[in-house]
């Protein structure tokens, strides 16, 4: 079973986190043998916080409950707030997921806090934009690898841009594996240009899968 932890803290950017924790939560496009998967929001305390678009979250743990395997897979969502130093217990847990093989998965300004961290000097990653590491992030010193995509993966570390967060939906869930390939394409095709044609074979895919 796959434990996804999705860091929450104030001003998160709901939008951002979406389209792959409704797909992770519901399974609503899971393959039949996709392994099950539990999603618990975690935070450093367990005070309720609230996201930038008014929304109230009481997170379901602590930092301290995480239980890091390598099908452990941490959410770490753009916010304003990530410069405060209280989610540096976060980071080191994030290293220690990297560390492990476990998945660390960052958006927007949460991939500022992985670089001011240390943690993308040396790993192929993207954040918004060219320089943008640079001007957030003293210390930074992963610019070779830095790859202006909307959303890069590399094995257990997949990052994105403030744009990028369907492309970084999709890389998520095929690094986990509980979609079959075509739905996933058809998936991504969909909700990228909202064509009917691969709404429909979105459906077919599944209709495929149960023998219909």
């Amino acid at each position: 079973m796959f434990t996804i932890y999705v860091y929450v803290l104030d001003t998160l950017a709901d939008w951002e986190m979406g389209h792959v924790t409704s797909e992770l939560y519901s399974g609503r496009f899971f393959k039949k043998d996709a392994q099950r998967v539990s999603l618990k929001t975690v935070s450093y305390t367990k005070e309720p916080v609230r996201t930038m678009g008014g929304l109230t979250i009481i997170p379901d743990c602590s930092i301290e409950d995480i239980v890091v395997s390598e099908t452990s897979v941490l959410l770490l969502p753009g916010a304003n707030t990530w410069n405060d130093s209280k989610h540096g217990a976060i980071l080191e847990k994030a290293r220690e997921f990297l560390t492990l093989g476990a998945t660390v998965c960052g958006i927007c300004g949460a991939t500022a806090a992985l670089a001011g961290f240390g943690l993308l000097d040396n790993r192929p990653h993207t954040s918004n934009g060219a320089g943008f590491l640079e001007m957030v992030s003293p210390g930074y010193k992963g610019q070779s690898f830095y790859v202006d995509e909307p959303s890069v993966a590399d094995n257990n570390l997949i990052t994105a841009g403030s744009t990028g967060a369907l492309l970084w939906a999709k890389h998520i869930i095929e690094h986990l594996g509980v979609f079959e390939a075509d739905t996933l394409k058809a998936w991504y095709d969909y909700f990228s240009t909202g064509k009917p044609e691969h709404f429909f074979a979105l459906m077919q895919t599944l209709s495929s899968e149960n023998g219909q």
